[in-house]
C-alpha cells in the first residue's frame, strides 16, 4: 500500500493506480474513435458530468451527487443509442486485436508457407490496374478484406468471385460498364464483388475538398477491418485508407508496401 495523507486524502493503493491507468487507456481509445465527429461535444459533456459526479461524491455533496447519479443511470440507455456506431467500432477493434489468427502459432505457419514457396498474392494485378487507371483518369475504389468478414458489403453489390487480373479490374471501372459505380471488394487473388455501397465517414476534420469516393474509402475503414485504395478521377492520384486515416498521392512502391503490410 502506498500512503498518501496530504490534505486528508485517502491512501492510494497500487491497484488504484492500475485502475486509473486502465480507465485512461479506455478514454483515450474512445476519444480516438469520436474525434472529428458530431458526438465529440457529447463526449466532452460526459467527461465533465462524470468528473463532477465523482467530485460531489468525494466532497459528500449528497444532493448534487444524487442528481448527477440519477442522470447517469437514466441516461445509460440513451447513450447506448447515441453511441451505437462508436460502440460497434470499438468492439470490432477489440475483437480484431484479440482474435486467434494473431497467435504465434499462426504467424509461424505463415512464415512456413512463405519458406515452402506457397502461392502468394498477385499484387501486380491491382498495382498495374491502378497505375493504368491513374494515367487515364479513371476513378476507382477497391476495398481489400483483411481478417474480418465483409459479407455485409458484398450483399450491397454484385458477387463476382473471379481471379484477379488487371484487365478484369479495369473493365469493372470502365465508365460504360454497368458495374463501374461503387466499390470493388477483393481479397488475395480473388475479386469478390463489384458495385458495392460503402458507408461515408461523418468526421468533421476530413478535408472538405475530398469527394464522395474518398469519404467512402475512409468511412468503410472506420467501421470494418479493411484497406481501401482510391484512384482519383480528377487528378489521377492514387491513395489508400486504413483505420480511418487516408494516405494521399502514393507511388506504386508505397501501394505494394501497404498491401503487403496489411496482408490484404
Amino acid at each position: 500500500m502506498i500512503p498518501f495523507a496530504i490534505m486528508g486524502l485517502p491512501h492510494i493503493r497500487m491497484v488504484d493506480i492500475i485502475d486509473v491507468l486502465i480507465v485512461a487507456v479506455l478514454v483515450y481509445y474512445i476519444y480516438r474513435m469520436v474525434r472529428g465527429t458530431n458526438v465529440m461535444l457529447i463526449f466532452w459533456a460526459l467527461i465533465v458530468l462524470l468528473i463532477s459526479w465523482r467530485v460531489a461524491d468525494l466532497l459528500e455533496m449528497r444532493l448534487l451527487g444524487a442528481m448527477l447519479g440519477g442522470v447517469a443511470s437514466v441516461g445509460l440507455i440513451a447513450l447506448v443509442v447515441i453511441f451505437q456506431p462508436e460502440i460497434r467500432k470499438f468492439l470490432l477493434y477489440l475483437g480484431t486485436k484479440t482474435q486467434l489468427d494473431e497467435s504465434w502459432l499462426q504467424r509461424l505457419q505463415f512464415w512456413k508457407h512463405r519458406l515452402q514457396n506457397k502461392p502468394t498474392v498477385n499484387y501486380e494485378a491491382y498495382i498495374n490496374a491502378c497505375m493504368h487507371m491513374s494515367q487515364l483518369r479513371t476513378g476507382a475504389l477497391i476495398v481489400f478484406k483483411r481478417r474480418n468478414e465483409v459479407e455485409e458489403l458484398i450483399t450491397t453489390g454484385e458477387r463476382i468471385d473471379a481471379l484477379a487480373s488487371s484487365a478484369l479490374i479495369e473493365s469493372l471501372f470502365f465508365k460504360n460498364s454497368p458495374l463501374h459505380d461503387g466499390a470493388v471488394i477483393a481479397h488475395g487473388n480473388q475479386v469478390l464483388a463489384a458495385r458495392c455501397i460503402l458507408p461515408v465517414t461523418s468526421r468533421l476534420d476530413v478535408d472538405p475538398n475530398l469527394g464522395l469516393r474518398h469519404r467512402s474509402a475512409i468511412g468503410v475503414t472506420e467501421q470494418l477491418d479493411v484497406l481501401s485504395v482510391i484512384v482519383s478521377e480528377e487528378t489521377g492520384a492514387i491513395s489508400y485508407a486504413v483505420d480511418g486515416e487516408i494516405h494521399h498521392d502514393i507511388s506504386p512502391v508505397e501501394l505494394r508496401q501497404a498491401l503487403e503490410k496489411y496482408e490484404c
